[in-house]
């Protein structure tokens, strides 16, 4: 019933690592991207934002008259 003995160094370096590890691959998922990627995601994004706002209505009056 003992407990195993570890090396805390040891376990501090590979604990650093994973955290390393872990941000790197947040990272890459932000801006792992190429620029014609970003390109073509925020034009996409513009594209949906104008087809939105064309199908709005307008009923002519401010949005606060309740009539």
């Amino acid at each position: 019933m003992t407990a195993e003995v570890i090396n805390l160094r040891q376990f501090k370096r590979s604990k650093a690592k994973q955290d390393q590890d872990r941000k790197a691959e947040i990272n890459r998922a932000a801006f792992g991207r190429t620029k014609a990627q970003r390109i073509l995601e925020k034009t996409r994004a513009l594209q949906d934002k104008s087809k939105l706002d064309a199908h709005l209505r307008d009923d002519g009056g401010s949005p606060s008259d309740p009539a």
